[in-house]
């Protein structure tokens, strides 16, 4: 199926991006917004001041804050908006999905309550077939992507003809997407590699170096895979684009609002004050964690990374605790 329209729903950096990406690969593409006055400046200037500023967006994007409108006709749906909140946004589009439409998670997270995986919860919500969903992961800081730095990604779905049709749809001179069938683990690099930059953040704001964020970058790679392994995911996905490729960019960059906020904390601040820092917003790995962790739990894998920054997050324990913690762990063999 050629895709020559498709409606981007969430106008944040990530969203806003990759729907740049899609129109500069040529289809037409309407971006969703959910406050009219971001739709009316996208529509009147070509720019997203918020969220993207300065960068111009193609002609062939145009932006409405009316669901509708962004859906009528779309081949593809982008579903660009918080893992915590795709469900109640999902279920208000649920009636105006085109019954065919191609349906693209660009969240990363495990739902809280029901450990679903994004992908999982569109198919509940939509009523749709596996093969009708994919997913987008890979080393995709959106900054980066806007002002047309290069990059690869992945895009998981069981249908491989789906997946190459998406493949088509946003290739371009500076993206370049690969294919894979492995949805389970593309998504769960997506989801897990949040956690491990908070790591990350939190070594660095403590001032360590390369060492230690090599360490816990290798670490958090091996517990993420590990649970893959348990949940039926290709261990090769982890050694790609979505695993190591997403870990390594989000740690390392200061672009990364999961490392960022990771930072803040291990200077000593307090949750809700590097929360204000970020404008209000809570960054992801802070949310995911609960559900990465207990669905860890539920299928008997260890995960001392992301257990200990749960801990910091929720339970009052101080970073400089936590990794005292991790490093006072019993000795074991580097794959158990």
């Amino acid at each position: 199926m050629t895709i020559e329209r498709v409606a981007v729903l969430g106008s944040g950096s990530w969203g806003t991006a990759f729907a740049k990406v899609i129109a500069d690969s040529g289809p037409e593409v309407v971006l969703w917004a959910r406050r009219q006055e971001v739709a009316s400046e996208i529509t009147e200037t070509r720019v997203n001041s918020g969220y993207l500023p300065g960068i111009s967006l193609p002609p062939n994007l145009a932006s409405t804050s009316d669901p509708a409108k962004a859906l009528d006709g779309a081949d593809a749906v982008v579903l660009a908006v918080p893992s915590q909140t795709l469900r109640v946004n999902l279920s208000a589009w649920k009636e105006l999905l085109p019954p065919d439409a191609t349906l693209v998670s660009l969240s990363k997270g495990v739902e809280l309550g029901t450990l679903k995986r994004m992908s999982e919860v569109i198919r509940e919500v939509a009523g749709v077939d596996e093969s009708q969903v994919a997913v987008v992961s890979g080393p995709n800081l959106a900054k980066e992507i806007a002002v047309e730095q290069p990059t690869a990604t992945v895009i998981a779905c069981t249908d491989h003809d789906r997946a190459v049709d998406l493949q088509h749809a946003c290739s371009n001179s500076y993206f370049r997407p690969y294919t894979n069938t492995d949805v389970v683990g593309a998504e769960l690099g997506g989801a897990c590699k949040n956690v491990i930059a908070l790591a990350c953040g939190m070594a660095a704001g403590m001032g360590y170096g390369d060492n230690t964020m090599a360490s816990i970058i290798t670490r958090g790679l091996a517990e993420t895979a590990r649970l893959g392994a348990a949940l039926g995911a290709d261990p090769l996905t982890f050694a790609g684009l979505a695993g190591l490729g997403d870990l390594v960019a989000t740690c390392a960059s200061p672009l990364s609002r999961n490392r960022s906020f990771g930072e803040r904390l291990g200077r000593g601040e307090t949750l809700a004050q590097a929360q204000e820092a970020a404008h209000g917003q809570v960054a992801e790995g802070v949310k995911s964690c609960s559900s990465i962790r207990e669905l860890a739990g539920a299928h008997g894998v260890d995960m001392p990374i992301t257990e200990g920054i749960h801990q910091v997050c929720h339970d009052g324990l101080s970073v400089r605790e936590l990794g005292a913690a991790l490093l006072g762990r019993d000795r074991k063999h580097e794959r158990q």
